[in-house]
């Protein structure tokens, strides 16, 4: 039983999963940004694009 207890606390107390989460919840930030700006990022785009294709089409 006291082992029990033991592998309990220390269960508790370990630290080595806190990068993980970390990382969990740093891509959580991320994706939600992502679906938050995806109209602006299309928008940005988009207007790269155009502007490299008239370019393009200037030069040939």
């Amino acid at each position: 039983m006291n082992n029990l207890l033991n592998l309990g606390e220390k269960f508790i107390k370990d630290e080595s999963g806190l990068s993980t989460v970390e990382v969990i919840l740093i891509l959580v930030v991320l994706v939600s940004l992502v679906i938050i700006f995806r109209g602006e990022m299309i928008d940005i785009v988009e207007d790269v694009f155009d502007a490299i294709t008239k370019k393009v089409n200037k030069i040939t």
